[in-house]
């Protein structure tokens, strides 16, 4: 356990359904990982799930927002969103929401890289 972090704490515990889930520090916040793969991040005290374009829509009727970093003066969205606040009350509420943050995460990570274009001679 987080001897310094509540939150994550918490986290852990919503996420237990799941199994083992470790958290580790990154850029001011923390990487949350199931099965070596990383689910979500906590950024200032709020948890972001991993999302694609199948999941996203779900993510969005629930309310929730995404997550923005600011770089080089532009805010860029990048594929966490918040998980919704109900689930934030439960384990057997966010279990569904982890699932799909597991699935995504997994979808990214099987995903074959584009071939790189020939140069021509």
């Amino acid at each position: 356990m987080s001897r310094d972090d509540p939150i994550i704490d918490y986290i852990r515990e919503l996420l237990a359904p799941l199994g083992a889930v470790n958290a580790r520090r990154m850029f001011g916040g923390y990487g949350i990982y199931y099965d070596s793969v990383m689910i979500g991040l906590v950024a200032d005290g709020t948890l972001f799930l991993k999302t694609d374009e199948e999941t996203r829509p779900q993510f969005a009727a629930a309310g929730c927002r995404p997550f923005v970093i600011e770089s080089r003066g532009r805010s860029i969205e990048i594929s966490y969103w918040s998980a919704p606040e109900d689930a934030m009350d439960a384990a057997a509420a966010m279990t569904p929401w982890a699932r799909l943050a597991y699935a995504a995460a997994m979808r990214k990570a099987n995903a074959k890289p584009a071939p790189k274009p020939r140069k021509r001679s």
